[in-house]
């Protein structure tokens, strides 16, 4: 059936006076109405009324009163990023090169060594959505939150095989627990004095992510953080601040470290030299591609048993139990993916950093960030004055403390950077071992202390 349809422009019948053909032509433009009715017979019309005044209007003169809202608001739905949410190219390429900024920064320059590249990335993604250049919840964010992030989870623990951590650290495993038992404490007596209740209800959250976060690592934080629900812009506060303090803390490290001699040189065949031959050499295309596999076939199977078995809190606990377990069955295989697995692993971590940033408001961090900041800093001050005190009572010496402490702050790199720079050599393997141990327990020490106790006080 063929389908007719008129377009009829009717002027209005309205007369106009002298004194409206005054008003602004910015408005009255404005004021036009589409008709659309249906005909009868199968048919359609449509007719446009034009109610445009007849009479010509003045260049200069004064807008509307009554329509100067209208004006106001067409301007602000104009304001748009400068590459919109949907442009996926575009957002990729921002997220992908700032992410490869951030790891350079650190690498080549001062400041970014001094700030880490995770804070230059998150930083750099928070002013350029706040100033925008992108959107602060484009799709392409989404993406990295549930996809690329749980895939770089199993990338880092490639070398989590428990019966070498627990062989090799020796003392170094003891002084780390009571280091991570000096946070748990530290988190307590920070929570009491500063109860940061300008974050509202995720105040006990973001102590429990900080918590876990000086245990492990900053996966950690990030797994926890997302597994009990805090919002972007409180966790773009809270990782800026605790990046402040840790850069304070390593400093403090660093010159109680002075006082220690540095070790005779000796042979080391551990994973300490593994890591620096293999990242020097290119990465095979074989062991790259197996590790990228085996990685997504991890997070299928921690997204399967978290719907099977309803577990709340998202795949990052489960896909972190799961690496561990294989690494520790099948150590040689994995180790053997290790130095590609955590090449990736850097790489897509950046990149959500810099979502991370890109998903917050400044002016929320600027407001949140303090509480949080004095949180950290009573955290980590009584960590420190409770691992120096209770280590030295206990008979442990003071290069082990300082390295135990920088493995649950920072992590496997940072204390296995501080061992190579004070060339403590035999620090170097298990240091980085007991970093990895770290991250291995304290998204699951972070959760249950949170729940149990955080949420209660």
């Amino acid at each position: 059936m063929a389908m007719a349809s008129t377009l009829t422009v009717l002027p209005s019948s309205r007369s106009s006076s002298p004194a409206e053909s005054q008003r602004s032509s910015f408005s009255s433009r404005q004021n036009l109405s589409v008709r659309l009715s249906r005909a009868t017979a199968g048919g359609s019309s449509i007719q446009l009324i034009n109610t445009r005044r007849q009479q010509q209007q003045r260049f200069l003169s004064p807008p509307d009163p009554a329509n100067s809202d209208r004006s106001v608001t067409a301007r602000f739905q104009l304001q748009a990023p400068l590459i919109s949410p949907h442009d996926q190219w575009g957002n990729w390429t921002v997220l992908f090169a700032t992410g490869a900024f951030g790891i350079w920064s650190e690498k080549n320059t001062n400041i970014g060594g001094a700030l880490s590249g995770a804070l230059v990335s998150t930083l750099i993604g928070l002013a350029a959505s706040n100033l925008g250049v992108i959107s602060s919840n484009a799709p392409a964010f989404s993406i990295v939150l549930e996809f690329l992030l749980p895939l770089a989870v199993p990338l880092l623990l490639y070398r989590a095989d428990m019966r070498r951590v627990i062989k090799s650290t020796g003392a170094l495993l003891l002084a780390f627990l009571l280091g991570s038992v000096a946070t748990t404490v530290g988190t307590v007596v920070a929570y009491l004095l500063v109860p940061m209740q300008a974050l509202g209800p995720d105040s006990w959250k973001i102590a429990a992510a900080l918590m876990g976060r000086h245990i492990g690592g900053a996966v950690n934080y990030v797994a926890i953080a997302d597994a009990l629900g805090v919002s972007p812009s409180i966790l773009a506060a809270g990782l800026a601040a605790d990046n402040v303090i840790c850069a304070v803390y390593f400093s403090t490290l660093f010159a109680l470290a002075s006082r220690v001699p540095a070790e005779a040189p000796i042979s080391d065949t551990g994973i300490g030299n593994d890591v620096e031959s293999d990242n020097g050499k290119k990465l095979p295309l074989v062991q790259t591609a197996t590790a990228l596999a085996v990685s997504l076939a991890i997070c299928k199977s921690g997204y399967y048993l978290t719907k099977y078995f309803r577990i709340q809190g998202g795949i990052l606990p489960a896909v972190t139990a799961i690496v561990v377990i294989l690494a520790t069955v099948f150590p040689k295989q994995f180790a053997y993916l290790a130095p590609s697995g955590e090449a990736m692993a850097m790489i897509l971590m950046q990149v959500f950093f810099t979502v991370v940033g890109a998903s917050g408001n400044i002016w929320s961090v600027i407001n949140t960030a303090p509480s949080i900041f004095l949180f950290a800093f009573v955290q980590i001050a009584v960590h420190l004055a409770m691992i120096l005190g209770l280590g030295k009572l206990l008979g442990f010496n003071l290069k082990l403390l300082l390295i135990a402490s920088n493995a649950n702050v920072g992590g496997p790199t940072t204390a296995c950077g501080m061992a190579t720079a004070k060339e403590w050599h035999s620090m170097i393997v298990p240091g980085i071992l007991a970093g990895i141990f770290g991250i291995a327990i304290a998204t699951f020490l972070g959760i249950g202390f949170g729940v149990a106790v955080l949420k209660a006080m």
